[in-house]
């Protein structure tokens, strides 16, 4: 056998079965060293309750965990995750509602001070919505979900040539977004709020492709890049008013 020929059949090999699962277990041992461990204080207050000022409703695409991205501790967040960071708009039907109950949750019973809606690129919940009329379906539930977002795809229809695919999706996936938002300001118990200056309402997209963080500066954009030191202005609400009630 050729020198070197067992290390590279080892590379190509499969993981072991449960590996995945194993770093996870183990990555709970690292947790429990780092954090648990260490700030007793934390912990014990959070045995008390949770009292996250900030709600992140996030894609569930596993590459952009909220609270990985924004360094959060346990009870920094309250996080809602689904299929392309959407908010449908409020509907009273009766019909069970999961996204809409957990920003009911958070504002209601927790009281969050910000909710921030995460977009990011390269979503394919949004290529989904963008193909929906396209010929291809290739999921139910993925594609009658993306629908909160239709006004999306309606106004990137008019866009899409080969040339600008690429450009086309990244402005749809923010459009998502602001759509999201603007749902968002419609829920009565969040206009109210927002009006009154005790929540502000914020639309972050990561570029991790490039590793930057873009807010809107309104309901419809445009982004600017983050800056850690310069000032947070919400996309809908008054960062003057909250910083009076805090």
């Amino acid at each position: 056998m050729e020198p070197g020929r067992d290390a590279v059949a080892e590379c190509d090999a499969p993981p072991a079965e449960g590996a995945a699962l194993r770093r996870l277990v183990n990555g709970f041992g690292q947790f429990r060293h780092q954090h648990f461990e260490v700030d007793e204080e934390l912990f014990s207050r959070l045995l008390e309750g949770q009292h996250p000022e900030v709600m992140v409703i996030a894609c569930s695409d596993s590459r952009t965990d909220p609270a990985i991205i924004c360094g959060a501790r346990p009870g920094d967040l309250f996080v809602v995750r689904n299929v392309a960071a959407l908010v449908p708009p409020p509907a009273a039907d009766g019909r069970p509602h999961g996204t809409a109950s957990a920003i009911e949750f958070g504002v209601k019973a927790l009281g969050v001070r910000h909710i921030v809606v995460l977009g990011h690129s390269f979503c394919a919940g949004v290529r989904c919505l963008l193909e929906h009329d396209h010929g291809t379906r290739p999921f139910d539930y993925v594609s009658d979900w993306v629908e909160v977002a239709r006004e999306v795809r309606e106004e990137m229809n008019g866009l899409v040539t080969d040339a600008e695919r690429v450009l086309v999706a990244r402005r749809a996936e923010q459009a998502a977004l602001l759509t999201s938002l603007r749902h968002l300001a419609a829920y009565p118990f969040i206009a109210e709020r927002v009006a009154a200056g005790r929540l502000s309402l914020h639309g972050w997209y990561f570029h991790f492709g490039w590793g930057v963080l873009q807010a809107a500066l309104g309901p419809r954009g445009p982004f600017r890049q983050l800056d850690p030191d310069g000032p947070l202005h919400p996309a809908i609400g008054s960062a003057e008013a909250l910083g009076r009630a805090a």
